[in-house]
């Protein structure tokens, strides 16, 4: 079906910056939104930031302004660039894409996760 990857994760000072990737693959008709959620120790997992196919996007609060969406709709595959990284930044990042597989109908498929530690 569908299979995402996530990278760049890693650990980072605070005000650093750090890029996540996430690279879809697998028999994909048709890609809609995707996006990137975040899980701290003893937290609910949390919207970092979404993009649509046609490059709309939106970002929780607590990261508005210092991270950026993208995404090349051509290779499947979605970026996360995070700038002035705090420490409570630090989670892991699950990338998130609703996607249609040949033959089936739209779902929601997730990374595996990658650890984003900012700490000095």
């Amino acid at each position: 079906q569908v299979q995402l990857v996530e990278s760049g994760g890693g650990l980072v000072q605070p005000g650093g910056s750090l890029r996540l990737s996430c690279a879809a693959s697998g028999s994909i008709f048709s890609m809609q939104a995707m996006g990137w959620y975040r899980q701290a120790p003893g937290k609910q997992r949390e919207l970092v930031a979404g993009i649509t196919s046609d490059g709309r996007t939106n970002y929780g609060d607590s990261v508005k302004g210092r991270f950026t969406i993208s995404r090349d709709n051509a290779k499947n595959t979605v970026n996360l660039q995070m700038n002035s990284l705090k420490p409570e930044d630090t989670a892991v990042y699950y990338c998130n894409a609703e996607a249609r597989p040949y033959g089936l109908g739209y779902g929601h498929y997730w990374g595996q996760g990658t650890q984003v530690t900012v700490s000095s």
